[in-house]
């Protein structure tokens, strides 16, 4: 079993190796003091809306409940063994946040569980890309954003990447198992307001 620290070093050097040969115009990592980050993965997060509201984003998981974040910096946190060969890393950016998540291995699962709680008067209506727009109800107005996600290997070979939604709950399924995926796998959801 690798010790906590070495899963924090796998976790991050994985995710900074795919995104740094993607090419894709990708969110920074920024402080935003307005995300507020909760303990434990299944605490989760608390990001603005455009409407002065939040939205809560937990990440579920076998391991999630009581897995401790283990905080790189302010703004980057990872999740450990969140679940099989899989790690999470929670990034603020200057809209929102963003969730890699690190398929070490085929032993990780396919599908994600992400928990939303939404403010008082918004939902969620899913869009055109896959992803779903966080809806004040009463105006019809967009006050935030989940962008559809994206599953790439270590190659930055696209690996598919969807949501659905079960009740408050987006799913992602990352179908890394029958795409020949060379590990660590990252798939990459995105909030922003």
């Amino acid at each position: 079993m690798r010790h906590a620290r070495d899963e924090v070093t796998a976790a991050v050097e994985a995710a900074t190796r795919i995104l740094s040969i993607s090419g894709r115009s990708e969110p920074p990592e920024h402080d935003n003091p307005d995300v507020i980050w909760g303990e434990l993965a299944s605490d989760g997060v608390w990001a603005p809306t455009r409407d002065g509201q939040r939205v809560h984003i937990g990440v579920a998981g076998a391991g999630a409940e009581d897995r401790l974040a283990s905080v790189v910096r302010p703004s980057l946190r990872v999740f450990a063994g969140v679940d099989a060969e899989t790690d999470v890393i929670g990034q603020t950016t200057a809209a929102g946040v963003r969730f890699a998540t690190v398929l070490h291995g085929p032993g990780a699962p396919e599908e994600f569980r992400f928990p939303i709680r939404l403010g008082e008067g918004l939902s969620l209506d899913v869009t055109p890309s896959g992803g779903y727009d966080v809806v004040h109800e009463r105006y019809g107005a967009t006050v935030g954003r989940f962008y559809a996600p994206w599953g790439y290997d270590s190659l930055y070979r696209t690996i598919p990447a969807e949501y659905r939604l079960e009740g408050t709950t987006i799913v992602m399924t990352v179908r890394h198992r029958d795409a020949d995926a060379l590990y660590p796998v990252l798939a990459d959801p995105h909030y922003a307001r």
